[in-house]
């Protein structure tokens, strides 16, 4: 069975930290570019972060560049986003999805192009609140 499974989101303090996983089970993680997405209440849903096919090509939106910091361990068939320094605004429900095309930066944010071949997992809450 093809699936992504998130887990690590939970309630955190401002200044907080965070590492979200994703796990890829019935397919090689490897061969996808990897997106998280956030959304929180009453808002759009955002690219926070992605990494491609290649190590090393990885993007950040501006509103976390700097905090957090997207990583895949290949030998796991896993992804991870970590967050540190935590703000109310950084609030919503985390999702990943192994892209069967790309994805790149745009004004500011993280952009993708969909294929029907995307995997999507079924999200992880983060709430930062004191």
């Amino acid at each position: 069975q093809v699936q992504l499974v998130e887990s690590g989101g939970g309630l955190v303090q401002p200044g907080g930290s965070l590492r979200l996983s994703c796990v890829a089970s019935g397919f090689t993680l490897e061969r996808y570019a990897i997106i998280w997405f956030r959304q929180a209440p009453g808002a759009e849903r955002e690219g926070v972060s992605c990494v491609r096919v290649s190590v090393g090509n990885t993007v950040y939106a501006d509103s976390v560049k700097g905090r957090f910091s997207l990583s895949r361990d290949n030998a796991k068939n896993t992804a991870f986003l970590q967050m540190e320094n935590l703000k109310p605004e950084d609030t919503g429900v985390y999702t990943c999805v192994a892209l069967a095309d790309r994805c790149y930066s745009c004004s500011g944010s993280v952009c993708y192009v969909t294929d029907e071949a995307d995997v999507w997992g079924q999200g992880t809450q983060v709430t930062v609140s004191s």
